[in-house]
């Protein structure tokens, strides 16, 4: 016999909680899988790999295009990684928005 009893609004409430958090589990993961790279870069020549991780991220390229999930670092950071790793990067965005010509000739070493 159980010690305490829970209320069928608690009840409902932990069913209800339950079900928003596999629901926003399988959102996130869907828009992932549908296309979800945050990265996308457009090397100077082709990579070296076709997968490889750079700055805690995995990159997945294909002759010279790049895409890779959302990483932890800026932009910057996440473009000047990948240079180090796969060479001169042509083109990188970031969650929609390009690298300005400035910070992409950082990106690559060059400022």
């Amino acid at each position: 016999m159980p010690i305490f009893k829970l209320s069928p609004l608690t009840h409902f409430l932990s069913l209800a909680g339950a079900v928003l958090i596999g629901g926003l589990t399988f959102w996130s993961t869907a828009a992932a899988a549908a296309g979800g790279a945050y990265y996308r870069a457009e090397l100077a020549s082709p990579a070296p790999e076709a997968r490889f991780v750079a700055r805690d991220v995995v990159w997945a390229c294909k002759g010279t295009s790049c895409i890779a999930s959302q990483g932890n670092s800026r932009p910057l950071i996440m473009c000047s990684s990948l240079a180090k790793a796969a060479g001169p990067v042509a083109s990188f965005v970031a969650g929609g928005k390009a690298l300005e010509a400035a910070e992409l000739a950082r990106c690559n070493g060059q400022g």
